[in-house]
């Protein structure tokens, strides 16, 4: 077989990202409403850091940049969900406090460009709150934006 049918040594048929993983109902048990609390907690530490950064730019720059100043808060939300999830934990704080972790569907943990990408999602998503009702027909509690990013939100198991 040549390198081009083998797709230049990654494997011909990838795993789609639509493929619900199939898992014990223990690692799903109150996962939505664990992640509602966690977005919650998460939302504070989000709202403090971007204040915090804020506030030392505009110290910095003696009040100059806050004219400039782009919107802080989407910007810290990326770089935080994408390093923590992507992080040893595999968790945001929020997340680690609600025993919750994300993994890619094939159990992996979760690349930096996989977990900024699905915080985009889920900001997006944000602007369509009907979007969410995915997860109570979806068998894995998945959202749209999890599906989408090839992730999935599970219990951690000690």
């Amino acid at each position: 077989m040549s390198n081009w049918e083998r797709g230049f040594g990654r494997p011909v048929f990838q795993e789609p990202i639509f493929i619900e993983p199939h898992l014990p109902a223990a690692a799903l048990a109150f996962v939505r409403s664990r992640r509602i609390l966690a977005l919650g907690v998460d939302f504070i530490i989000v709202s403090l850091l971007s204040f915090a950064l804020w506030l030392a730019l505009a110290v910095l720059t003696f009040g100059l940049s806050l004219l400039i100043l782009p919107p802080l808060f989407p910007l810290v939300a990326f770089f935080y969900n994408g390093l923590t999830i992507s992080g040893y934990r595999m968790a945001t704080p929020g997340m680690a406090a609600m025993d919750l972790e994300v993994r890619l569907t094939n159990g992996a943990s979760v690349p930096f460009l996989n977990a900024a990408v699905h915080a985009i999602l889920f900001y997006v998503s944000a602007l369509f709150p009907v979007v969410f009702l995915v997860s109570l027909v979806s068998p894995n509690k998945r959202c749209l934006h999890d599906m989408l990013a090839g992730v999935i939100v599970t219990r951690r198991f000690r």
